[in-house]
Order: C-alpha cells, then sequence, then structure tokens
C-alpha cells in the first residue's frame, strides 16, 4: 500500500448538539445517517446551485467527543468556516478551524485495506469510489508512523494526485473553479456527492431539475494523450470549434471539462479532439456514461 500527506487539505469540526441536523440541512449529503468512523462526500452550494466547496464530512467518534470533521481544500477552509457561520443563525453549535489536523492517503493493496486501521487518527473509507481507498485524520508530524502502522509506504503526494486523475475524478480548484459549476458539473452526482432522495439543502431545487431534466451541459472527463498531456486551461477543440476546457493531468492521462452535447456530436460525425494543439481522446472512467457508444 502507499500513503501520502495531503498538505492541500485542512479540518474543520463543528459540534454541539445539533450539529447533525445542522449539516444535514446545508449540505448535499445525507448526515442524518452518518455513522461514526465513516464519512460522506458533500458540497456547500449557492441558492443558485453553484459549489462553494467539497467536502467531506466525518462523523467524530463519541469518546473524542462527538460531532463531525470536514475534511476540505485547506485554501476553502476560513471562508468555509465563515459560511457555515453566518448559516447558523441561532443554532448551538461551534465552528472551528483544527489546524492540528492534517490528511493522510492511503490506497493500492485493496485486500489490506479492508481491515486496515491505525491508533495514530482517525481513518475512514474514501466514499467516492472503492479505488480511491481510505483518509485518516491525523497530526501531520506522525504521517511516517501512521503509515507504518497501516503498512503502508510513504509517498509523495503527486503520487496520489497521479493515482487520481487516473481514476478519473475531479479536484476542485483545478479541474473546476469554484462558485462557477453545478454539482453535475464536476460529476458528484457521478460520485456520490449528492443524496436526491434527502430533501431539501441549499441550491437543492436547481440541482434536482438539473437531475430530473437530464440537462447537464458540462462535464469532466477523463482523457488521455499518446505522449504527454496538454497544459491545464488550454481550450479543447472538435475542429474549429471549442468544446472544453483541459484540467489536471499526470503523464499521459488527464482529465477535461467538456461540454458533452458538442463533444458527442464531434465523436459521432468522426471529428478528432485536440487539446492546445494535442491530440486527445476520452478515455473509459467512472463519468463517462453519458457518452454512450461515442467514446473512441
Amino acid at each position: 500500500m502507499k500513503a501520502a500527506l495531503l498538505t492541500d487539505r485542512g479540518v474543520l469540526r463543528v459540534s454541539g448538539e445539533p450539529a447533525r441536523h445542522f449539516l444535514h440541512n446545508l449540505v448535499t449529503a445525507n448526515i442524518e445517517t452518518l455513522t461514526p468512523g465513516h464519512a460522506r462526500y458533500a458540497a456547500l452550494l449557492t441558492p443558485q446551485g453553484k459549489i462553494i466547496a467539497d467536502f467531506f464530512v466525518v462523523e467524530a467518534p463519541a469518546d473524542d467527543g462527538g460531532g463531525f470533521f470536514i475534511d476540505a481544500p485547506k485554501a476553502l477552509v476560513p471562508d468555509l468556516a465563515q459560511k457555515l457561520t453566518f448559516y447558523r443563525l441561532r443554532a448551538k453549535v461551534t465552528i472551528e478551524q483544527i489546524d492540528a489536523l492534517a490528511i493522510l492517503a492511503v490506497w493500492d493493496g485493496q485486500e489490506n485495506l479492508q481491515n486496515a486501521a491505525t491508533e495514530y487518527g482517525l481513518d475512514y473509507r474514501d466514499p467516492r469510489l472503492p479505488a480511491l481507498g481510505q483518509r485518516v485524520l491525523i497530526p501531520a508530524e506522525v504521517a511516517q508512523e501512521a503509515a507504518a502502522d497501516l503498512g503502508a509506504t510513504l509517498v509523495d503526494a503527486s503520487e496520489y494526485e497521479a493515482h487520481r486523475i487516473a481514476l478519473g475524478v475531479p479536484r476542485g480548484g483545478i479541474d473546476f473553479i469554484y462558485g462557477d459549476v453545478f454539482p453535475h458539473d464536476a460529476d458528484l452526482d457521478k460520485l456520490g456527492g449528492v443524496d436526491f432522495r434527502k430533501g431539501c439543502f441549499i441550491g437543492q431545487e436547481v440541482v434536482s431539475r438539473v437531475e430530473h431534466r437530464g440537462t447537464a451541459r458540462n462535464r469532466i472527463v477523463p482523457v488521455a494523450f499518446d505522449t504527454h498531456a496538454a497544459q491545464d486551461g488550454s481550450p479543447v477543440m472538435a475542429g474549429d470549434k471549442n468544446v472544453g476546457t483541459m484540467g489536471s493531468s499526470a503523464g499521459t492521462l488527464g482529465l477535461a471539462m467538456l461540454r458533452v452535447d458538442r463533444v458527442a456530436d464531434a465523436l459521432a460525425a468522426g471529428t478528432p479532439l485536440v487539446a492546445g494543439g494535442i491530440p486527445m481522446r476520452i478515455r473509459d472512467g467512472a463519468v463517462t456514461d453519458f457518452f454512450k457508444d461515442t467514446k473512441a
């Protein structure tokens, strides 16, 4: 197994008797049914349904004071805390940034991961895809000890990035812009980030409309190149039509935000895709079913 300290992640804690109900009414995932030691992938949206931040919500054990940890992009943690505080109103919940905690990702060796646990922190399965393995909330200074306790080798975070990209899983701030995209654009519906049965959450009406009408125009899609990937931000073209934008990459694999209908038309017509002047193709992944039989 491999483990990597994700230095781009930060941690919030939401505690207090009404914390569960408070979070459940705000975020896209079902927090009412969350149990200790498990995580839900979720997002906080604007009232217009666009993503402010995506994150994991993990229930803390009762013997650790209870409440919920939020594993989020570190750059967004202060703003996320401010947003949650704004929605708190008179609810008796405490929202605090926990600078002493960091995130360790552990993957590969799926058989060993089934029963992997460490005394150094709170571990939980990544709820997006089984192949993403598990994550551990730990003090950063014990990353080496926690990895060894799990039977994993500590490696650079770039190896985890390559693993994520190979699986076709988007990363906010690189593959999509916060405040500018809907959950369907960033594949949250495909990765368990939206519970369409839970009822209300902020932005729920817009997101439900997209889901029921099937009107998502854009998707982040796993792509591949023959020699090297195009630079992130490069336009993706089908002939003379702009059909998307290149996102993160590792080696010959990458992710791109694509306009679904235009790409489907191009593939059906046999028009090649080019990103930054480099020939590109769509590869199989967790979120490419909307192209049906048009993949090439």
